[in-house]
């Protein structure tokens, strides 16, 4: 065929590529994707934990806190904790991955040259320089799904960055708020010290005047005690508390920020819908990304099945100095097609097709699991924050029931109708219930946190 026909040929070959190229096959929708991997999970009408408040989720749940500390520390983290920096650079590499991959959708062009002078290193004399192009037109789509698996990766990739971005914003919060809860916790194991050691002197006096016994001093001493070791628990957990933070925010852990000891409110925040929680969460949507990029993978993989078509075409000059070259037309052009037709791998590529198929199916289960949990994430924390309101009250109530107790218990020990055991078993009982009302107090600010987190509201900050 002469170059006339070649250059015929070629022209009609990339009129069938753009005319008649297969489409990539597209990954379900989302309704489809929800309804192929969640068959058995039916959607209620609203969240089953409780009354919640009515309204669309939103962004920006930091700031509700009202707490400068807490908000400089997560700026801190987002800027310099490491996971956050790796899932960065995981996100650059994605991208260029997907750019990449979508390279040869285009023609590729290369020169080439070499010098062989007399003094040329490979001392042949002669002298080539050519340009040389390349296509390979994607009939059945091969390029364009590896390019469009690429891309959904690229993308799943920037979704777990932001619920990493949110997941370490919640870490730092809730740690911070354990921190403060620890120093309360033991600014009340001191005050319970101080009670004991005068609930021990009295005892002391009173055996010395001979109205008590030594069994009171003892146990008014082993009180002291008692209290003492819940204060140096507590500071434990404050100063394990404060360095989870200051790790988290790229510092060097050595439990110096003063928490404070002063817990916020939790706002109350509305929840919205169930059927809205599969499209907001960041991490649900990575995951519904990964199931299109296993699509395109498989389409890719049966694509590879087909014969691969390419055109080329090349521009080039030889020269020589040492010998005469027969004559011919310089520079010389050429154009041409190739064919590449697979007709027997041995079962390779049907059995890369049924592994592109499994992984397909892994990351459809992969959703579905990932679904699951952003659900019960939700209604268990929306359980524990109206458990935890409830249990509040009550323990308000059992505070000022015990604090009363114990005026009554003193006044009786003064007037010598009550004995000191009666005034620590009540010193005790208040200690208790204000201590698990501490408790209670930080563990609606964690289970708020935990919601805002369930939900898939950012926390605020520009990405």
């Amino acid at each position: 065929m002469d170059r006339r026909g070649i250059r015929k040929l070629a022209v009609a070959l990339a009129l069938c590529a753009l005319a008649g190229a297969c489409a990539v096959p597209q990954p379900p929708d989302p309704p489809a994707l929800r309804a192929e991997a969640l068959p058995n999970t039916k959607l209620p009408d609203r969240w089953t934990a409780g009354p919640a408040a009515p309204g669309d989720v939103v962004s920006g749940w930091l700031p509700l806190f009202n707490d400068p500390v807490l908000d400089q520390l997560v700026a801190e983290a987002i800027a310099y904790n490491p996971d956050l920096r790796v899932a960065a650079a995981r996100i650059e590499a994605a991208e260029a991955s997907a750019r990449a991959a979508g390279a040869t959708l285009y023609p590729q062009l290369n020169l080439l040259a070499k010098g062989g002078g007399k003094m040329g290193g490979d001392a042949t004399g002669v002298s080539v320089a050519g340009l040389f192009a390349s296509w390979e037109l994607d009939l059945w789509g091969r390029v364009r799904a590896d390019r469009s698996a690429a891309t959904a990766q690229y993308e799943a990739t920037v979704l777990d960055l932001a619920y990493a971005r949110n997941s370490i914003a919640a870490m730092v919060a809730k740690s911070w708020f354990l921190a403060r809860e620890a120093a309360a916790q033991r600014a009340i194991a001191i005050e319970m010290v101080q009670s004991s050691q005068g609930l021990s002197g009295l005892a002391s006096d009173r055996l010395r005047i001979g109205k008590g016994d030594e069994f009171d001093v003892v146990q008014a001493q082993a009180s002291v005690l008692t209290y003492r070791d819940l204060a140096l628990q507590a500071d434990r957990a404050r100063q394990e508390a404060l360095r989870a933070v200051e790790i988290l925010a790229g510092r060097y852990p050595a439990a110096q920020v003063d928490p404070g000891m002063e817990l916020p409110r939790p706002p109350s925040i509305p929840v919205g819908l169930p059927s809205q929680l599969l499209e907001r969460r960041p991490d649900v949507r990575a995951a519904e990304r990964r199931v299109a990029a296993a699509y395109y993978r498989t389409g890719e993989a049966k694509a590879a099945r087909l014969p691969r078509i390419s055109l080329s075409a090349s521009v080039n000059s030889v020269t020589s100095e040492l010998f005469v070259m027969k004559e011919r037309n310089n520079p010389v052009w050429s154009i041409g097609g190739s064919l590449l037709f697979p007709l027997f791998t041995g079962g390779a590529l049907q059995a890369q097709v049924d592994v592109r198929t499994a992984e397909q199916s892994a990351a459809v289960a992969e959703f579905a699991r990932v679904g699951s949990r952003a659900f019960g994430e939700v209604e268990n924390a929306l359980a524990a924050s109206y458990n935890l309101d409830a249990r509040e009250e009550t323990l308000v109530g059992a505070i000022a029931a015990n604090e009363r107790a114990l005026g009554f218990t003193r006044v009786r020990l003064d007037v010598g109708s009550g004995d000191q055991r009666a005034v620590l078993n009540q010193l005790l009982s208040l200690h208790s219930t204000r201590a698990s009302h501490l408790h209670v107090r930080a563990e609606r600010l964690i289970q708020r946190v935990n919601l805002h987190l369930a939900l898939g509201g950012d926390f605020g900050a520009a990405p």
